[in-house]
């Protein structure tokens, strides 16, 4: 009996030896790991997000590397929509803008309507600008008000439903102007006011950096005001109504086991405390945090009562 259970407790001990390398090799990750930024490169959210798909190969050992999918003046929600229909296994994940769970669902979508993510956390709010050409005959928003009431002003944008569209619009109607037309642009950069194709832009600072010399900033879209232009007043100041951050977070569909996301967000707080994402902060005005998923999630829902009174103000 004795040699029986010994050598039934050995072959166990065999077998569970045996079997461990297979239930490691089945954790998450195993096999490649996309990061999904509906945008083409180069922006803060790309930059940071480059970062954390390199810290996350670092830690796991699989290939993992960022897809840029530009919505050709679709804004965000093509590459929202690749995200969403993508396997629900943490391997593709969405870097994702403020109007991506908070617009995407409200306009016709079916892809994104109900919103199949959820957040892993928030890391970036945007220094983002409304800003014109260096030979605007305005300085500000409200020389921008006067000429408007005689002259055309064409304003370019990343999409009409966006937050940032809507939050200058609104500050146009609330000042009592409107831009004569407006365009949507993959890319707001210094070539956008060179070129003359429009007039004014809303941006985000880090696009127009190489020309911030050269350009003038009427307003920055936020609840303060970016270091790098500090006598530049916030929207928010000139409408109070308009009082909202436009931010970007890492999401995934929401039947992703919890596994996968803990591992993804242990990886993305590492990356956002490191040195090299705090100086790229200091250097292009932004705000680099991390926001958790549930406090993320309460602040998709505070956004979209927000935006809701931001259509309210357009007549919507």
């Amino acid at each position: 009996m004795k040699f029986i259970a010994k050598t039934a407790l050995t072959t166990g001990v065999v077998l569970a030896s045996l079997a461990a390398p297979t239930a490691l090799l089945a954790e998450y990750p195993e096999r490649p790991v996309s990061f999904v930024v509906p945008w083409p490169p180069g922006d803060l959210e790309d930059v940071i997000t480059r970062f954390i798909a390199e810290d996350f190969q670092a830690e796991y050992g699989v290939p993992t590397g960022v897809i840029n999918r530009p919505g050709g003046g679709g804004g965000p929600f093509p590459g929202a929509i690749e995200v969403a229909n993508a396997p629900a296994d943490g391997y593709t994940i969405g870097s994702f803008i403020i109007a991506v769970p908070v617009v995407g669902p409200q306009i016709g979508i079916p892809e994104l309507n109900p919103d199949p993510f959820v957040p892993l956390g928030n890391f970036l709010t945007y220094p983002f600008v409304i800003a014109a050409g260096a030979d605007a005959p305005y300085d500000d928003m409200a020389g921008l008000a006067a000429y408007a009431q005689d002259h055309d002003v064409v304003l370019g944008h990343f999409g009409a439903p966006l937050v940032p569209t809507q939050v200058t619009l609104a500050a146009a109607a609330a000042m009592g102007f409107s831009y004569a037309s407006d365009a949507a642009f993959d890319a707001l950069d210094c070539n956008t006011l060179a070129s003359g194709d429009v007039d004014v832009i809303n941006t985000t600072l880090q696009l127009i950096l190489p020309c911030l010399d050269d350009i003038k900033v009427l307003a920055s879209i936020g609840g303060e005001r970016i270091s790098l232009t500090p006598d530049t007043p916030t929207v928010s100041e000139l409408v109070p109504e308009l009082d909202i951050a436009l931010w970007n977070g890492l999401f995934v569909h929401r039947d992703t086991p919890q596994e996968a996301r803990d591992r993804i967000i242990a990886v993305a707080q590492r990356t956002i405390a490191s040195e090299r994402v705090q100086q790229l902060a200091a250097e292009t005005g932004a705000l680099v945090y991390w926001q958790s998923a549930d406090d993320a999630a309460a602040q998709i829902t505070r956004d979209i009562a927000t935006l809701g009174a931001i259509e309210q103000m357009l007549g919507q």
